[in-house]
């Protein structure tokens, strides 16, 4: 298996053995431990044969949650609300901005569908979501985990900026 901690795997399935959302948790920490925080093939595969369930299952769960990443990630997250009302209110426009500040390409972006992708160096991860259901206040993204209302474009570029130079 490429890369893979069996032996960390073997503690967070213990862990979770038995209790409610076992399988949500084991993949939740499986995920954590990963070194690029997403769940690799060979660990979906590896954590269905230890809980004896159908590797079709696994992975179905992992394609549900939004949390769940199948792609190695960047140090940094930035996930963009393309909903409506973030739409109107200029969530593209944010979207080509971080693009440009992390350098890019346009073709990266893709217009009518979710976004995922990372920097050449790892540093960033950029993707897009349906809606965070923040209408109220949008537009919205969220960064590392935190979520940033009524984003302008030099707001964002600030928070790469401040981003980038935080030790991961």
């Amino acid at each position: 298996m490429n890369n893979l901690n069996t032996k960390k795997l073997d503690q967070i399935i213990k862990a979770y053995k038995g209790k409610p959302g076992e399988l949500l948790g084991v993949m939740g920490e499986a995920q954590k431990a990963s070194m690029r925080n997403y769940l690799s093939q060979d660990t979906l595969f590896y954590i269905a044969s230890k809980l004896q369930l159908p590797a079709s299952q696994i992975y179905s769960v992992a394609t549900f949650y939004t949390f769940f990443n199948l792609k190695p990630q960047g140090d940094h997250c930035i996930i963009v609300c393309r909903g409506t009302a973030c739409h109107t209110r200029g969530s593209k426009n944010l979207l080509r901005s971080i693009a440009l500040t992390l350098g890019l390409k346009e073709e990266d972006l893709r217009e009518n569908e979710k976004v995922f992708v990372t920097t050449k160096d790892n540093k960033f991860t950029v993707k897009t979501v349906a809606c965070f259901g923040q209408c109220a206040l949008a537009p919205v993204i969220d960064i590392d985990g935190k979520i940033y209302s009524h984003m302008t474009e030099a707001k964002i570029r600030r928070l790469i900026r401040q981003a980038g130079k935080k030790k991961v």
